[in-house]
């Protein structure tokens, strides 16, 4: 095995309409783990990956949602759903063991608009996101939160602050959350290693966002203090949002020292 361990956290904006250009990252990239949300339909081409030496794990739902792992090691899938609410049928959370790193990869809910049953929806799996969280830091198990959270953590991780205000990605209630995330002991990997503004992760396919660079930060790995220790690098990898048709997100890719 490697020294190192490459993650990838990649909202795609559906698997179906952006299957080839997750086969061209990994052919670029070789990354040891991809984790992908937002797939927007029941069926995943997991032949796709075999094909290409890497297996998988997803789980779906019609048109909306949906998170999937591919490695090139073997997945032992932990939760298929988030704990807490049996009666939640929103396909968000998928938790694994991979090459000794328990590895979680979340579509947090966006939450708008706030005057609907959505934003409740967003709090509630945040606090059931919360409990899990408590759970596997009592366990003592490592380990990497990634994904989509729709969270833009301060001003500096978007181009208008004020253009966000009121929105559920950056309402107090939001954010208060997330801070207890990291008041347990998780470190926003990215912000380790790169503290400057106007770095996005996300850009509006409308008024000229990506060429403007316009966006906001919303992909995140967060990491336990275990896996803080053993962290190599965190970056933004903003090539792929420039390919025809491109998702409106871009990758994120975490790199952490081998057990």
């Amino acid at each position: 095995m490697s020294q190192s361990l490459s993650l990838v956290s990649w909202n795609v904006n559906s698997i179906k309409a952006r299957g080839d250009h997750v086969v061209r990252f990994i052919k670029e990239h070789n990354p040891d783990i991809l984790m992908l949300q937002e797939l927007k339909g029941v069926d995943f081409p997991a032949q796709q990956f075999t094909d290409i030496g890497y297996q998988s794990e997803a789980v779906t739902q019609k048109s909306y949602n949906g998170v999937a792992i591919i490695a090139r090691h073997d997945i032992d899938v932990i939760h298929a759903a988030l704990p807490g609410d049996e009666t939640d049928e929103q396909a968000r959370y998928l938790e694994c063991d991979i090459a000794g790193l328990r590895v979680i990869n979340i579509y947090l809910p966006n939450g708008n608009p706030v005057d609907t049953e959505k934003f409740p929806y967003k709090l509630a799996w945040m606090d059931r996101l919360i409990a899990r969280v408590k759970t596997l830091r009592a366990q003592g198990i490592p380990f990497v939160i990634g994904g989509d959270f729709n969270i833009i953590p301060a001003d500096e991780d978007c181009h208008d602050p004020k253009a966000w205000a009121g929105d559920a990605l950056f309402r107090p209630e939001s954010l208060k959350r997330f801070k207890t995330l990291k008041n347990l002991g998780l470190n926003d990997a990215f912000r380790i290693y790169d503290s400057k503004a106007e770095r996005y992760s996300f850009w509006d396919y409308q008024r000229g966002a990506w060429q403007r660079n316009n966006g906001i930060r919303i992909d995140h790995f967060l990491t336990s203090p275990q896996i803080t220790d053993r962290l190599m690098g965190c970056e933004i990898d903003k090539e792929p949002r420039g390919w025809d048709r491109p998702s409106d997100h871009t990758p994120i890719v975490l790199r952490v020292k081998s057990l």
